[in-house]
């Protein structure tokens, strides 16, 4: 393989030392007479560099492709098509800007390439960095031709501070449940940064957590990405919010009841992640066993209360006396509240003395 690479390397510098030569042999007619040897000489000396430095031209190309593949891997494919758009368009503005220019003598090829470069890598950067609204913004067929996302496509889920701040959906992200892209909106980060910033000691720990969890979420994920939204006109953030998700025909992720409300009305779908640990909870029936640690005593005597790990609340009858430890208990009862999901329940030993009580009795 080295081999071929110098062979392909001198053939390759032989004729660029040809072709330098005669150039030069053209602007100065004094070396016209000695036209032949320097032909032969650039012809030499193209071959004996470009072979020497071929490999390590060929190694360095190998690292910079590995490099851009490494990179475009992060990267989906509507993601790369956009990309690839987007570069075109620019070539196209090149090209149409560039060909006046490439008649200027002297600098004119220069410039039509600089112009190359310079709308080459704005249209890739413009298509990449708006790629959300572009996609948002292209038609969306189903099957029976009418605008709806299609099956299978991304729908961009725009987040909420309230959401950010509770943390929960670094989880789901992470569990694959809450699929991308995720929105952020540089409202919502500017409200994270002014919470983050106060002197209220809760809020800036508040507001540092949430900042916290958008660092973990773009870090481990690369799942979030910041988009503008209507907070340069002077819009609240709950209304950027449901106009960026209407743009972009996104769904809004949040644990507020009222953003809740008021993006159903306007039609937007809301993901609440308080309604989705609700649902998640376990089902437990009258006569079931749990395992609950007390950490204090009810309202009514001799009670005491205990939770289990997602919050639910368990009041146990005759468990004062077991505070700090943790019981085996049997469910009598569920209550379900506004405030949540309440279970009543005795000790299991207490249980199976009154069980064994009876069976005597009957006897």
């Amino acid at each position: 393989m080295t081999r071929l690479i110098r062979i392909a390397g001198a053939v390759l510098g032989a004729v660029v030392g040809i072709q330098l030569v005669d150039e030069i042999v053209q602007l100065w007619t004094g070396l016209r007479p000695f036209r032949v040897p320097l032909l032969v000489s650039g012809f030499l000396l193209g071959a004996m560099l470009a072979s020497l430095l071929a490999v390590w031209f060929w190694t360095w190309f190998e690292r910079v492709m590995g490099w851009v593949l490494g990179r475009l891997s992060h990267f989906s494919l509507r993601d790369v098509v956009l990309g690839a758009a987007g570069l075109a368009i620019g070539l196209v503005l090149a090209f149409l800007i560039g060909f006046p220019l490439s008649r200027i003598p002297g600098i004119g090829t220069y410039l039509a390439l600089a112009a190359a470069l310079c709308f080459g890598y704005l249209g890739f950067h413009v298509a990449m960095q708006r790629r959300e609204e572009v996609s948002g913004s292209l038609p969306r067929l189903d099957r029976s031709g009418r605008g709806a996302p299609g099956k299978g496509r991304s729908i961009p889920k725009v987040l909420d501070t309230s959401v950010i701040i509770d943390g929960r959906v670094a989880d789901v992200v992470k569990s694959g449940f809450l699929e991308g892209p995720l929105v952020l909106p540089r409202s919502v980060l500017g409200e994270l940064q002014r919470i983050a910033d106060s002197s209220d000691t809760l809020r800036r720990n508040r507001g540092r957590r949430g900042l916290d969890i958008l660092q973990r979420l773009q870090k481990e994920l690369q799942a979030v990405q910041i988009m503008d939204d209507q907070e340069a006109t002077g819009a609240d953030v709950d209304g950027g919010l449901v106009a960026l998700a209407r743009d972009l025909h996104g769904w809004i992720v949040t644990n507020d009841f009222n953003l809740n409300k008021v993006a159903e009305l306007q039609g937007i779908r809301v993901l609440n992640i308080n309604e989705l640990s609700q649902s998640l909870r376990p089902v437990v029936l009258p006569g079931e066993e749990l395992s609950v640690h007390l950490v204090k005593d009810g309202k009514e005597a001799g009670q005491g209360i205990g939770y289990l790990e997602d919050g639910t609340m368990v009041v146990v009858e005759g468990g004062k006396k077991f505070i700090g430890e943790t019981l085996d208990v049997v469910v009598t009862s569920v209550l379900q509240t506004v405030a949540g999901r309440m279970i009543f329940g005795k000790p299991k030993d207490s249980q199976q003395t009154a069980t064994e009580r009876g069976a005597s009795e009957r006897r």
